[in-house]
């Protein structure tokens, strides 16, 4: 075996732990408000979660060919698989570092973190226009469209439902999560599977096995949403507390009115714009909307700040992990 091929095999299995970590990390992002409203038992929340993220894996591939193509040019050969390989080592270690500490940080701003890291340090050509259309403003917008949308679905709840009986009205929005809990899964998957799918094929380009217009193969899609699928399923149970119950104490219309307004602002990024936006900024950024609607001190804004002070640090962590990687590869491999 070459050594072009043994890196083409090494970045994709690195890849797909990647995307299992992704599973794992953002688990919550779809499940923690049904859980913590006692709409799902865990267990069947993750179950319903990791089969509607496989199935949502397979609508589409524009965030794929935003990440494969729009964020960065790797060489060929095998200088260009360290460059892919170290932004992945980047991404999986934020990503652990923010699950031990139970903060919903975001996989899709530490994997273009990664990739940009790795690029500078090894001189590449990074389209920091891709980056500012693609990921930094959608980064910005997608919090506050979630926030905002979130808050005017609650108001209409509140105001649609102001003479009904509170307990009734409860066991109604309880079976309406489980509709909206899976379409935010579904949304997660179409969303953070295409990223992986994107990665490994920016590997097989750089091998030599793809070509730059080729669609992506079947079995690229096939493997990054089992991948995210199964990760999911492990559950992600230090960020779904997070979620779930220290930012605000949901209750079945605010986390149907979350998730509802979480999974549109997803659906119409990756179908509409091909933006690989955050799950977790929307979803969190939403359930903040809802809880400021019935009053802002509802909301445990020191939790809040800590959320986004890892969102600002996402980029820049997995960027400089990356950076390191890459000189280490670099010294190992070449």
């Amino acid at each position: 075996m070459d050594l072009t091929l043994a890196l083409v095999i090494g970045v994709v299995i690195v890849a797909l732990v990647f995307d299992y970590t992704n599973g794992f990390h953002d688990a919550a992002n779809a499940i923690a408000t049904c859980v913590s409203t006692r709409a799902l038992t865990p267990r069947a929340a993750l179950f319903m979660a990791a089969a509607m993220n496989f199935l949502g894996a397979h609508l589409g591939t524009q965030v794929a060919a935003t990440v494969g193509k729009g964020i960065i040019d790797a060489p060929n050969g095998s200088h260009g698989l360290v460059i892919v390989g170290a932004g992945l080592i980047g991404a999986i270690t934020w990503n652990l570092v923010t699950w031990y500490f139970g903060l919903p940080s975001s996989s899709s701003h530490a994997l273009i973190g990664g990739l940009v890291g790795s690029a500078i340090a090894s001189a590449s050509t990074v389209h920091w226009d891709g980056v500012l259309e693609k990921v930094v403003i959608p980064m910005i917008l997608s919090p506050l469209i979630g926030f905002s949308l979130a808050g005017l679905v609650m108001i209409g709840i509140l105001w649609g439902f102001r003479r009904s009986q509170p307990a009734k009205t409860n066991r109604g929005f309880r079976h309406a999560q489980i509709v909206s809990a899976a379409a935010m899964a579904l949304g997660h998957g179409l969303q953070d599977a295409q990223k992986t799918m994107g990665v490994i094929f920016l590997a097989l380009v750089v091998g030599g096995y793809q070509n730059q217009g080729d669609p992506i193969p079947q079995w690229v899609i096939l493997s990054a949403a089992t991948a995210i699928s199964l990760g999911t399923y492990a559950g992600g149970w230090r960020i779904m507390r997070t979620l779930g119950r220290r930012i605000i104490a949901l209750n079945p219309p605010q986390g149907f009115a979350a998730e509802a307004a979480a999974a549109t602002v997803l659906y119409t990024a990756a179908i509409g714009f091909g933006a690989p936006i955050s799950t977790t900024h929307t979803i969190t950024s939403a359930i903040m909307g809802v809880g400021a609607t019935k009053r802002l001190s509802a909301v445990r804004w020191g939790v809040a700040g800590n959320i986004i002070t890892a969102w600002i640090l996402t980029i820049p962590a997995a960027a400089l992990v990356a950076v390191l990687s890459y000189f280490a590869l670099h010294w190992m491999v070449e």
